[in-house]
């Protein structure tokens, strides 16, 4: 009974990095976990700025969607947006901003712990 016990113990303890990083799944921030989301942070984090036609032709997406989509970012804050005139054509630029990137950040470490615990395994 006692070996049964302390196999059972020694189970869990091996069991426990997986455990707590899939229990840590539902603290994903919900607002970068979305694809669309992210791929515009991704996007924004390794460029200076882009143009709402980039970042719609980089991440294939209509109009719309994207509009949506960035528009959550910058009212959480994580991307800003600057709208101006090229001529008589209207251009929109987002930025990341620190709050973003520490999002962005704290995400790519929890989906880090994830695989590593996965692999572990």
């Amino acid at each position: 009974m006692a070996a049964k016990q302390s196999t059972a113990r020694k189970e869990r303890e091996r069991r426990r990095p997986l455990l707590e990083a899939v229990g840590g799944a539902s603290k994903l921030d919900r607002l970068v976990h979305d694809r669309l989301r992210l791929g515009i942070l991704s996007a924004l984090a390794v460029n200076e700025s882009l143009t709402f036609n980039e970042l719609k032709k980089l991440l294939d997406t209509t109009d719309g969607n994207l509009s949506v989509h960035a528009r959550k970012l910058e009212e959480a804050g994580y991307a800003s947006c600057v709208k101006s005139f090229q001529g008589r054509m209207p251009r929109t630029d987002y930025r990341l901003t620190a709050a973003g990137r520490r999002a962005l950040e704290r995400y790519l470490d929890h989906m880090e712990a994830l695989i590593s615990a996965m692999r572990e395994r």
